[in-house]
């Protein structure tokens, strides 16, 4: 039901990396806390980079519509919980500000994996990184790491509390992971300050789950003929949402996330694992295969029943690498993700998804890889998902098309794949990619990851699913 506030709460979050995702599922489950508990947790948005969802929300007085993709058909919603948009490249002291003031009790983040500048094969912070080095060096950041930092830094500085830092990101174990890597960089900037962090600080776990496509010029058009006013800036989504956070915040102040349909645990982790693998490990490896066979979104592709038994034969795989959080049936859980990928109102196009896929590869697929390899089991179908990854950003499609690779390490991607001429070759440059591959894991990949990438490299995505590379 539809959320409704009387008044405009004060704002008491600030969240860092405000896109699409955030306002098509946070926004909502904490305006929805407010409606039912009270609270003044309005949300100040920040843009790291791009001023472009500022720009466009701005007129709007930062309303704008979250739709539901149902079979059936949308449903709107008008969205309020947001007080200000700020962008950080523009005015990072306004950023600052913000989160040292009292009232704020809690920072989000969806930055995606690449925004925390740490190495995905180990966790680690990448001090070489360009915008740590910066931030290391300057008193105004411009990494979500840096602001963290310098943010607390200044609330340790006037006697204050810190904030609550939830992760809102793919990660694994990712309020800790994020710990981890505050700790490290305050510890770099002042021992004393990172031991007051480590000591005041919380930093729940958490596990998020609502399919966000890309929104459209198409969709606000759309937007504007259901409801009869303009939105530069709608959100679309399926019906499907869910939240988990481990309930450990500053002084134990939080909205009513329960209220909300928000599951508040102990342990997130099992939630967490069973989600990275099941639904994201999945997703990329339909993505990469899917669009190397031209399928342009995860309902084509699911849609294709060659592909509709790979998914499966996927999970078949992950499921032994998976523990079941308390009162889930794994096989269940897949059969009703396999559901929403086939939602026909959900165009979540699979170039989106194989984005950023040497930030996501570690916890999506080498994460279930690593413990059926040590288990003795054998995986084709994840190691076929590994074969794709690389033919994908080798940059060239099985039509010989050029693909527009986004990635962090794109470049070094490419000069890997183009080092070599034979798939054998390629395999064995990218496997030698230490920021994305453990040296041993990468030693066990070898032999399956080359099979079936000369497979895949004759046979194409399909064919080589089809013919039983599996």
């Amino acid at each position: 039901m539809p959320a409704d506030l009387s008044y405009r709460p004060k704002t008491g979050i600030v969240h860092l990396g405000l896109g699409a995702f955030f306002r098509a599922f946070g926004c909502v489950f904490i305006e929805d806390a407010m409606a039912a508990s009270g609270g003044d947790w309005g949300i100040m948005g920040v843009s790291l980079r791009s001023p472009d969802t500022r720009d466009a929300l701005r007129g709007q007085e930062w309303g704008y519509t979250s739709v539901t993709l149902a079979p059936e058909g949308e449903q709107t919603r008008w969205i309020t919980v947001l007080n200000d948009v700020l962008v950080a490249r523009e005015d990072p002291e306004a950023v600052l500000a913000a989160m040292a003031k009292p009232e704020v009790r809690i920072v989000t983040l969806t930055v995606t994996e690449k925004g925390y500048c740490h190495n995905p094969a180990t966790g680690a912070l990448n001090v070489d990184h360009p915008d740590i080095q910066h931030d290391l060096t300057h008193d105004v950041p411009v990494s979500a790491i840096g602001f963290l930092v310098r943010a607390l830094q200044r609330r340790r500085a006037a006697g204050m509390a810190p904030f609550t830092v939830l992760t809102c990101d793919n990660l694994p174990e990712n309020g800790r992971l994020v710990r981890g890597l505050v700790l490290d960089f305050g510890r770099r900037l002042d021992p004393a300050l990172a031991d007051w962090i480590k000591a005041e600080g919380k930093f729940p776990c958490t596990m998020v789950d609502r399919i966000t496509p890309a929104t459209t010029e198409a969709d606000i058009a759309r937007v504007a003929e259901l409801t009869g006013r303009p939105d530069a800036a709608p959100v679309m989504h399926e019906p499907f949402a869910q939240w988990v956070i481990e309930d450990d915040f500053v002084g134990d102040a939080r909205p009513d996330f329960a209220a909300a349909g928000v599951e508040m645990v102990r342990d997130v982790t099992a939630h967490e694992h069973m989600k990275l693998r099941m639904l994201n490990g999945t997703h990329s490896a339909l993505a990469y295969t899917g669009y190397l066979a031209g399928h342009e979104t995860i309902a084509d592709t699911v849609g294709d029943p060659v592909f509709a038994a790979y998914v499966r034969r996927l999970w078949s795989e992950i499921i032994p690498a998976v523990q079941a959080p308390e009162g889930v049936s794994l096989t269940e859980y897949a059969e009703a993700l396999f559901d929403r990928y086939a939602n026909p109102g959900i165009r979540h196009r699979t170039w989106q998804i194989a984005m950023d896929g040497s930030q996501k590869l570690p916890q999506r697929i080498l994460g279930s890889l690593a413990a059926n390899l040590s288990a003795g089991r054998d995986c084709p179908a994840l190691c076929l998902a590994v074969a794709a990854w690389m033919r994908y950003v080798g940059g060239m499609d099985e039509q010989g098309q050029e693909i527009d690779v986004r990635d962090p390490l794109a470049a070094r991607l490419r000069d890997a794949s183009e080092s070599a001429d034979t798939p054998e070759g390629k395999v064995a440059a990218l496997l030698g990619m230490r920021e994305v591959f453990p040296e041993e894991l990468a030693e066990q990949l070898a032999q399956p990851v080359t099979a079936a990438a000369i497979h895949l490299w004759a046979k194409g995505a399909r064919v080589a699913i089809q013919e039983g590379a599996l």
